[in-house]
Parts: structure tokens; sequence; C-alpha cells
């Protein structure tokens, strides 16, 4: 059986990048951390992180046991908060892309973990990709994602039109080859589309700016740094849409979609319902 304060060692040694840093965060010596990764590489029979100086990064093996190191432990941090309250409705972990993480829809989310105070109501906001993942391998238990449209297995979806931008007072020229681009990072579903559909009619493209940031790649277009594909939901005023005219392609539409776990509670399933009327009435333009 693991021991989790060996585990949780590991993972504050992986966040803090060295034995000292991480030894404040668990209160415990930088030795004693030392002896407990010791301990938790022969358990495994691995070593589990790659030492240098002060330093310290993972192996391809810690690597692996990091995302079920995290879990583990907050699956026992769980637990623990819903016996030790009484009355408790257990955890609903949410996610949310980043551009949904704004003043209506998080006042929503407020307002409907006050209505149930026996509830732990964790928010994450971060890529579509990693939302779906941890769906999938119940790391959520309820997730609202960018996905390809006309997919299955939602409670509900609308649908994002997606359009090429570039800056209105800097535009991009068009003639250039390659194109520069503003995109997510790796992984994300705009980013591909982009590629793919100037790769499709046999143009050039290379990365000019990338960030995880909604607002950030909004921005990084205004000032001309590059094109990009937005949802038209989320164009500013100092953008101008670029046409097939112009050398870029239609590169499809999108939906947001509402996806619960298989296995989900009647806290989950509440929020659920919610989500869909504010999305349904309100529409993805008044969260982004």
């Amino acid at each position: 059986m693991l021991d989790f304060d060996l585990l949780r060692s590991f993972v504050s040694v992986v966040d803090a990048g060295g034995f000292t840093r991480a030894g404040e965060r668990v209160h415990r010596t930088q030795s004693t951390v030392s002896q407990q990764i010791r301990r938790l590489e022969e358990t495994f029979g691995r070593v589990l992180l790659h030492r240098n100086g002060k330093r310290a990064t993972p192996t391809e093996e810690g690597e692996r046991l990091l995302s079920y190191a995290r879990r583990i432990l907050s699956l026992a941090e769980e637990a623990r908060d819903v016996v030790a309250r009484p009355g408790s409705e257990g955890v609903t972990r949410l996610g949310i892309p980043e551009d949904f993480a704004a003043n209506r829809l998080t006042r929503l989310l407020s307002k409907f973990a006050r209505s149930r105070p026996g509830l732990r109501l964790d928010v994450r906001c971060d890529l579509s990709v990693k939302l779906r993942n941890d769906i999938e391998r119940g790391d959520l238990d309820l997730a609202l994602m960018k996905r390809d449209a006309g997919e299955t297995g939602a409670i509900a979806t609308w649908p994002e039109n997606l359009v090429w931008v570039t800056s209105r007072s800097h535009p991009v020229d068009l003639r250039r080859d390659p194109v520069p681009l503003a995109v997510f990072s790796q992984g994300c579903l705009y980013r591909n589309r982009a590629i793919h559909a100037l790769e499709a009619v046999g143009r050039g493209w290379h990365i000019a700016y990338t960030s995880p940031n909604f607002a950030s790649i909004q921005a990084a277009v205004s000032a001309g740094l590059g094109v990009s594909i937005l949802p038209d939901t989320a164009i500013l005023a100092d953008h101008q849409v670029l046409r097939a005219k112009d050398g870029f392609p239609s590169v499809g539409d999108t939906e947001l979609a509402l996806v619960a776990a298989p296995d989900a509670s009647p806290a989950t399933r509440r929020l659920a319902e919610l989500l869909a009327e504010f999305c349904t009435v309100s529409g993805p333009r008044a969260a982004a």
C-alpha cells in the first residue's frame, strides 16, 4: 500500500523543483524529504527524480507516477472531507474553458455553492483537450468544453462559428508566406483547425505567438502579431474577419458541449441543469 506522506513529499519536490523548498512546504527537513523519496523509489524499484545539485526533476517513470500521485492525494482529501462533515453532499469537480471564467458564469457558480453549503465545489479552467481527458479518466464530474461539432455523449451542445481574424489597425500582410499565427498551446482544437486548414490549401505557416490565455490571443491579434481563428462571439472591435477570398479557407464549426460523468451525483446533475439553462438563455457570448 502506498504511503500518502511519501507521495505528498514526491509531489512537493516536483512542484518546488528541489528538496529544500519541498521540505518547507511539507514542514520537514531536506534530509527527511530526501529519505522519503528514496523509500518511494525503493517501493517502485525505479529512479523517480533526476538530481542536479539543488534541482530535482522527474524521470520518465516519475512523470507517470506524478499524475497518479496527484489523483490519489486529491481523492484522499475528498474522502476525509466528505466523511468528516455531517450532511455533506460530497464534491463536485467542474471544468470550464478559460474563456468562460468571466463575471456572469462565476456569479452563477457562487450562487449555486452558497445554496448548497454541504457541497464542496471545485472549479478548474483549462484547455478543452485537458478537460476532456480529465472527465474521461474520472478526474472531473462535469465539464463545459469545446469539441468538433456533431459528436455524441453530451447533455447539451451549443454551436460555435469559427472565423479567421487579423488586426484592423495593424493587419498582417495577407501575401506573407509563411503566415504568422497567434494560437493557443499545443493540443488546442482551434490551433489544430488553423494549421490543418492552411496546409490543406498549400499555405505555409509559423507560430508567431502562443498562449494558453484567451484574452492574450485576442490581444496578440489586435496588435498584429499574427492571424488566428476565434469563435465569432470572441471578435473584438479591433479585429477584422478574413474570408476565403483573402486566402483563408473555412475551418468548419465547433461546439460547446456540456458533459457529465456517468456516475454524477444529484448535486452535479443540478449544476448541469443550471449551466445548460445559462448557456441556452444567455448563449456562450454571455460567458466569454
